[in-house]
């Protein structure tokens, strides 16, 4: 079969279907609400963070605490993004933390932010995401991105020998094969034809979760428009091509059964505080945070004092300054201008705030800061 031309058929079937069961329009599960003086809607895009001198039973309950938060104060969806064999991240499981979150919820949409497939047989991630939509019916969204989430090491050693070089099309073909098992209709004759994902269709009527696409090039933004799928693209790290990127996907975007125009979401580093001197310190702990990752060093987020002692040498002052330049943070006040501002100049249909800082307390805080800022209510 066509890896593309099967992934858009059944992208098309699934949105009629996936959506259509629970008795609403196929974008309904998509498109958000812009609440209060908010110029889109606003969601949450959670890295679980590990902080020096934190545990990572910490920064999940600190997940909970800032998933709670978010749904009574009307964030759109709260994602978590899968990666591996990074300290200071705790995210190496999304549908066990999504599952976590759904028990201790009742109404925002939870997803992947997101699920990378290429570690995965698609058959796997079907089930788990059939069992978190059976737990949490209609609030679970399936983002799929295609890079590894790691370092090559330890993408070999989560996928096993011979899959690192996999050519570029294989992520289209596994694509299709992970919508033909949401779906259960893989053609009579196909060797998974009688193998089904549950739960799932073959145990009656139900919904399923709606896919969306994950990138920070070109390539998953054409993918998603060629597919009529909702795509959101990593501006937090990779700034420099978000509007290319949206740009390609709605040039390139045909109308499906999930969507009949595009709905695009850009992920953004934002951090609110009481004043500009506290945002500073709590961002330069993730700027740091990330020279280290980028310097193959990666570890326990610093403590802002770790941050404001630490000697940087003028090439890494140079990558923590262009880094903090692509971080929206000070004051709630000036964090919403600069929210305003970003969703003016892209166009984007939803903003994903991701609030990266040493501890938990500030980052449920800019949550909080930024809800109040745009008059967000409180249910």
């Amino acid at each position: 079969m066509s890896d593309t031309g099967d992934a858009r058929r059944q992208d098309g079937a699934d949105g009629a279907e996936g959506t259509g069961r629970e008795g609403g329009a196929a974008g309904d599960a998509i498109r958000g609400t812009a609440l209060g003086r908010a110029p889109v809607p606003l969601s949450v895009l959670d890295l679980v963070t590990v902080g020096a001198g934190r545990t990572a039973h910490e920064a999940l309950r600190t997940s909970v605490a800032i998933s709670r938060l978010a749904e009574s104060r009307g964030y759109h969806r709260h994602w978590v993004a899968e990666h591996h064999s990074m300290p200071g991240v705790a995210s190496s499981s999304p549908a066990v933390i999504l599952a976590h979150l759904a028990a201790h919820t009742s109404r925002i949409r939870l997803g992947s932010g997101g699920v990378m497939l290429p570690n995965h047989a698609p058959l796997a991630v079907a089930e788990q995401f059939g069992t978190l939509e059976a737990l949490a019916p209609g609030r679970i969204d399936l983002g799929l991105g295609r890079a590894p989430g790691t370092d090559g090491r330890t993408a070999a050693a989560l996928r096993g020998p011979g899959r690192l070089d996999e050519a570029a099309d294989e992520f289209p073909r596994r694509l299709a094969e992970l919508t033909r098992f949401l779906d259960d209709d893989f053609p009579d004759g196909h060797p998974y034809a009688r193998v089904h994902a549950v739960p799932g269709p073959v145990q009656g009527p139900t919904g399923r979760p709606p896919l969306w696409l994950l990138g920070s090039s070109g390539f998953s933004a054409r993918l998603a428009g060629e597919l009529g799928l909702p795509f959101a693209y990593a501006h937090h790290f990779s700034a420099a091509g978000t509007l290319p990127a949206l740009d390609l996907y709605r040039q390139s975007f045909r109308p499906s059964a999930v969507l009949d125009a595009p709905y695009a979401v850009i992920g953004v580093a934002a951090l609110a505080a009481d004043t500009d001197a506290e945002a500073r310190a709590q961002v330069l702990t993730g700027a740091l945070s990330m020279l280290r990752l980028r310097s193959g060093r990666p570890g326990l987020i610093p403590t802002p004092e770790e941050a404001a002692a630490y000697a940087f040498t003028p090439l890494e002052r140079e990558f923590v300054d262009g880094w903090l330049a692509n971080v929206v943070h000070g004051t709630a006040e000036e964090v919403r201008e600069g929210l305003d501002d970003l969703a003016k100049r892209t166009g984007a249909d939803e903003l994903m705030l991701t609030a990266n800082a040493h501890g938990g307390e500030a980052r449920l805080r800019s949550y909080e800061l930024v809800a109040d800022a745009y008059g967000m209510p409180v249910r």
